[in-house]
């Protein structure tokens, strides 16, 4: 059997070119939106509800994640990553001529879904998964931390770049580097690699029979769902929540990348834990650190170490539910339906956000207050830790 360094040596480029192309695909939005949230804000005169119901369109993934994985199942990584390498800084280049109607912003978010979902963990985390066993979760975490990284170090950079030469510039370095790392990934992606020998011939029905009859997936799917309500404020709000509770705009900046550093925290320490520790303990406790982090501010807190404890709980959670579910997939079910199943888990996190986002517009459109979603989510993701728990009584897949 292939020993842990042996594993790292024999499929380093493997894991290189996956967490290339996670640090370059559309996982970064979560961070961008986030910079540039305030800035658009001022920019076009937009109001918070206008721009959380930007969020709303990550339910575009209900039906198209799933295509994708099953893409990825049956053509290879490589070939359906292309599309949305090629696109993502395009994407970046539209909205910086952006004049001031929000639907263009819509418009844009649309595409980035449509044309780079195919850069997303459904697809590169299959690349690890096939090629790990003995440390995957540790392998798995390097490759989804990798968008984490990114919006730690970019971040307080390109606050200080937008607060000099404008968001305008600051879109167009993004673009740069959106395309630099993506190029890196398509260097170093492997051959494809045939998952099905030995499997059964390709048959959409049997597959998808075989996902939705094992229970692992209806518990993951319904926990994946309500951890991750609370997602519409991580993806786009940090900045704009915090300054209800009388954080400056430099501090904010800082927050979020603390809300990073949390993720990246979160997906290294799920990662090691899941390959050390039952798998439905782990994951019980790194999808339902949300809930804390939620009602922390949910009050009225003003001391920036308690809001930053209640950030860094979030980003904790939302860096472990990555790495969780990517690992959970390749320990319930068979790795020749690896990204049909990561493609439905992502649909039940996509439809949770985009449910999430318009809730949240409405809710701000009533109140213009955070603190009822914040009750409401947090409550929502204890319940679904709490239904990770049934996952100890199941079987978990042999060892690939």
């Amino acid at each position: 059997m292939m020993t842990n360094s042996n594993e790292f040596k024999s499929s380093w480029t493997a894991l290189l070119a996956a967490t290339a192309g996670m640090s370059s695909g559309l996982g970064l939005n979560a961070y961008i939106n986030n910079i540039f949230g305030p800035y658009l804000l001022d920019a076009f005169g937009w109001s918070k509800a206008d721009f959380a119901l930007n969020g709303a369109i990550s339910i575009i993934t209900v039906l198209w994640i799933p295509v994708i994985g099953r893409m990825a199942d049956l053509f290879g990584v490589r070939n359906v990553a292309l599309l949305g390498i090629l696109f993502y800084p395009i994407s970046f280049v539209l909205m910086s001529w952006m004049t001031g109607d929000v639907r263009v912003l819509y418009a844009i978010h649309f595409l980035q879904v449509i044309f780079c979902a195919s850069t997303t963990a459904t697809v590169y985390c299959r690349v690890v998964a096939e090629r790990f066993s003995r440390r995957r979760g540790l392998a798995l975490a390097i490759c989804a931390a990798g968008p984490a990284i990114t919006g730690a170090v970019a971040s307080p950079l390109l606050t200080t770049h937008i607060d000099a030469y404008g968001w305008r510039s600051g879109l167009h370095t993004m673009a740069a580097f959106t395309a630099l790392f993506g190029i890196l990934a398509l260097l170093f992606l492997p051959t494809r690699k045939n998952p099905r020998a030995g499997a059964p011939a390709y048959s959409a029905r049997k597959d998808y029979r075989a996902i939705f009859v094992n229970p692992a997936f209806r518990i993951i799917a319904l926990s994946a769902f309500l951890c991750s309500l609370t997602h519409a404020l991580a993806t786009s709000q940090v900045k704009i929540m915090l300054a209800d509770h009388g954080v400056s705009g430099a501090q904010a900046g800082y927050m979020v990348s603390v809300f990073a550093i949390g993720v990246i925290l979160g997906r290294i320490i799920a990662g090691i834990a899941l390959d050390q520790w039952p798998t439905h303990i782990v994951s019980a406790i790194g999808m339902g650190l949300p809930c804390i982090g939620s009602y922390i501010l949910a009050t009225d807190a003003t001391q920036i170490a308690i809001l930053g404890m209640a950030i860094i709980l979030i980003g904790l959670s939302f860096g472990a539910e990555a790495d969780i579910l990517a690992y959970v997939t390749a320990c319930y079910f068979p790795m020749h339906i690896y990204s049909s199943v990561m493609g439905l888990l992502t649909t039940a996190v996509g439809l949770s956000i985009g449910l999430g986002s318009g809730l949240l517009s409405y809710m701000l459109s009533l109140t213009d207050s955070f603190t009822g979603f914040l009750l409401l989510g947090g409550t929502l993701v204890l319940l679904g830790a709490i239904n990770l728990l049934r996952l100890g009584s199941l079987q978990s897949q042999p060892a690939h």
